[in-house]
């Protein structure tokens, strides 16, 4: 594998009690490109997913990282590797501040214990880094605002600044527009690139405006395959991949 690629998979497949999800998919992220999953429901971008961060194992196939074996690696371990997903779901603790969030998060450098029974002093050492990562995201204003109370797309913003307190290599953005409104889609797009500074991001995402205003590279899977791979105009530009659209409810 080259120096250029961070992810590489060679091969990739999982089967479900006879159903084939992934079917031998060859993917290489380029190192500091944002990097789109994209394809019809039931394509296989999500299952790629969750097998690249290791919460399913591969029926066949190899996952390598920076050229290190990872396919039987714990998820736990491909975390501290550097590879951190931020799920499709918001996943924050709806009671705690914004702050508060950012803070759990980064005492996860720490170790495996997040330390809630230490002192206010200890806890209180990663405030300002928890603001500088607020400020990063945009939400210097939302600081002391519980999660349940914020707006949709400001929560995603805070997932964003949680996982950034992972200080991950590698970004795994699973359909990080979901749900949201022209605006709030704006103010996320623009949130991504600013992180992808100094970072691999690789992303599913449904909004193809989304895709082509991102994505260095684009990969299409359609029934678990690979059907297409480049850059936006080469890929809708080929007639295979409109096929797989015609009809669907991504646009």
């Amino acid at each position: 594998m080259g120096d250029d690629f961070v992810i590489e998979t060679k091969g990739l497949t999982k089967q479900f009690a006879g159903f084939t999800a992934v079917r031998g998919v060859d993917l290489r992220v380029r190192r500091g490109s944002i990097h789109a999953l994209i394809g019809p429901n039931g394509a296989g971008k999500t299952t790629c997913f969750n097998l690249l961060t290791k919460f399913l194992e591969p029926t066949g196939g190899t996952i390598s990282f920076n050229g290190r074996d990872i396919t039987r690696a714990r998820p736990a371990d491909v975390a501290r590797m550097g590879i951190v997903r931020s799920f499709q779901i918001s996943a924050v603790f709806p009671h705690l501040t914004a702050r508060e969030n950012v803070r759990v998060a980064l005492q996860r450098k720490r170790g495996d214990n997040f330390d809630f029974w230490r002192s206010k002093r200890v806890l209180d050492a990663y405030n300002d880094e928890a603001r500088r990562l607020l400020d990063d995201v945009g939400l210097s204003g939302f600081a002391e605002t519980a999660a349940v109370e914020m707006p949709y797309g400001r929560k995603r913003a805070l997932e964003i600044a949680t996982t950034l307190a992972l200080e991950p290599e590698v970004m795994l953005l699973d359909e990080p527009m979901a749900g949201m409104g022209h605006e709030d889609i704006s103010r996320v797009v623009e949130l991504v690139r600013r992180v992808s500074k100094g970072r691999t991001v690789l992303m599913v995402e449904h909004n193809l405006s989304v895709v082509a205003d991102l994505s260095d590279t684009i990969t299409v899977l359609t029934r678990g395959q690979t059907l297409a791979e480049g850059d936006y105009a080469a890929v809708s530009a080929n007639p295979e991949v409109r096929q797989a659209y015609l009809g669907s409810s991504h646009g």
